[in-house]
């Protein structure tokens, strides 16, 4: 079986992540859950970084994946 991954976006390159889901997260909710979390470390840790959210992330499953952006077409 085949991992789902999940891009958290950004306009900064530098800041882009790459997250495995964990298997028991639907396609349809993966994205509201992680956008909930996101903002609820925004509200609660006004000068939050990407370690606050990824805490918040793996507490529930999710793990951080390595990759490497290539160059834009």
């Amino acid at each position: 079986m085949s991992d789902k991954l999940m891009v958290l976006h950004s306009k900064d390159e530098k800041k882009i992540r790459l997250v495995k889901v964990p298997d028991d997260f639907e396609e349809q909710e993966v994205y509201r859950f992680a956008t909930g979390v996101i903002a609820s470390v925004e509200e609660s840790i006004p000068d939050y970084d990407w370690e606050d959210v990824l805490e918040v992330l793996e507490e529930h499953g999710f793990e951080e994946v390595d990759f490497i952006l290539g160059p834009e077409i």
